[in-house]
């Protein structure tokens, strides 16, 4: 492996461990499900898909360098999915948000 390719793979790590870091105040810190929701599946999505970015340059197109690349996309269709998910079971469930805000009024 050359200096630009160690390089490339340790600041993605870096990134890839500060949005992990991120999501994860963020769901010890915010207050209620719909802000936690939010923290976890943005930044970690993120933080996932930098670390498994960085699994594609240090192995390269064939086989883990593969799995790291469909690693990405399987994240990238499943993380909305679930935060939706979860998003509409609270609502379901009556779960308040905090403060003063609302769900919006439908117009039918």
């Amino acid at each position: 492996m050359n200096t630009l390719t160690a390089a490339v793979v340790a600041a993605l790590l870096v990134v890839g461990s500060a949005f992990l870091t991120i999501g994860t105040l963020g769901l010890l810190r915010l207050p209620d499900v719909y802000n936690r929701m939010h923290a976890t599946s943005k930044a970690t999505t993120l933080g996932a898909a930098s670390i498994f970015l960085a699994g594609f340059v240090y192995f390269g197109p064939s086989g883990a360098g593969l799995t790291s690349l469909v690693g990405i996309a399987f994240l990238f269709l499943t993380t909305p999915t679930g935060a939706h998910m979860i998003s509409r079971s609270a609502q379901k469930m009556g779960v308040e948000f905090f403060g003063n805000a609302d769900w919006p009024e439908d117009d039918d």
